[in-house]
């Protein structure tokens, strides 16, 4: 692990979460985490491969059930949820995929990637002590804005739109978490990464074998490893950072992590607190901190 001679903290007796972690950038997370001394618990829809992944790992591991796809699943993760949480990782994620809809009805890409985790945050908040990380993407860029009058992008759907725009809600998020954060005198940070251009099996769900094959083909000639691509998350969650920062290659696609620059769009903290009232809306889940009184 490269991080250009930074230092790694001993995070022994601590316990993490990290969504998606049966493979690419999760499992790679969970193996840096359980190197650091850290308990993880990997959330996966699929617990067999996730028990497959943790058999990779050395160190202290536990795999649950979590479908990010399914507001009763992440309520069945969280409320089964016992003692102290110093890290949850957001990363699960879909890129991408042809149109259709969660269990819930929300568009795929913004209730997997945004909405799922907005819900699982919330409902585990009260037993975090140290950060929330929040994966998003580079490509949050293309992303003009979130379409508040027609969210799922219905009539208007293309898969890089969708990806894009959860992209850039995965940043708002961040955003306006650490404001309610601090506002309610909590030590608990909120922080977000991107890995840059990463080899992971993330782009190969379009539903497209041309595109499938092409995107493979830009892995293997352009991409740095998995291994890489979780860097960004590990400074995000380790190092001395400010509230709703967010961490990726230094050369953009590549290379050791940094602080990263995002677009104007995932600074409009008025659009921030409008996605967090509408995210409450869809999943009847709000924050559940409040405000120190006099």
């Amino acid at each position: 692990m490269s991080m250009d001679a930074v230092t790694l903290p001993d995070l022994s007796g601590r316990t993490a979460v990290v969504t998606g972690a049966n493979s690419g950038l999760g499992v790679e997370t969970t193996r840096m985490l359980v190197g650091m001394g850290a308990r993880v618990v990997m959330a996966v829809r699929d617990p067999e491969k996730g028990r497959v992944a943790a058999d990779t790992v050395r160190g202290e591991t536990e795999v649950r059930r979590l479908d990010l796809a399914d507001l009763a699943s992440v309520r069945a993760f969280a409320e089964e949820w016992d003692g102290d949480l110093h890290l949850l990782v957001n990363n699960a994620g879909v890129m991408a995929v042809p149109e259709s809809r969660t269990k819930d009805g929300f568009e795929t890409q913004f209730g997997t990637n945004h909405l799922g985790h907005f819900a699982l945050t919330n409902l585990l908040l009260e037993h975090v002590t140290g950060r929330v990380v929040t994966v998003s993407s580079s490509m949050h860029r293309m992303a003009p804005g979130i379409d508040f009058d027609n969210v799922d992008l219905v009539g208007r759907y293309t898969p890089y739109r969708a990806y894009c725009q959860s992209k850039l809600a995965n940043l708002l998020f961040t955003l306006e978490l650490q404001r309610r954060l601090t506002d309610a005198g909590s030590p608990v940070l909120a922080a977000a990464a991107h890995p840059g251009y990463a080899a992971t099996n993330l782009q190969s769900h379009s539903g497209s074998r041309i595109q499938n094959g092409l995107l493979a083909l830009g892995n293997r000639i352009f991409a740095q490893s998995a291994t890489a691509g979780a860097l960004p998350t590990i400074y995000a969650a380790t190092q001395d950072v400010p509230g709703a920062a967010y961490a990726g290659p230094k050369n953009m696609g590549r290379g050791a992590p940094a602080l990263a620059g995002r677009s104007e769009a995932a600074w409009d903290g008025v659009a921030a607190q409008r996605l967090w009232t509408l995210s409450e809306r869809l999943t009847g889940v709000t924050f559940p901190l409040r405000a120190p009184t006099d």
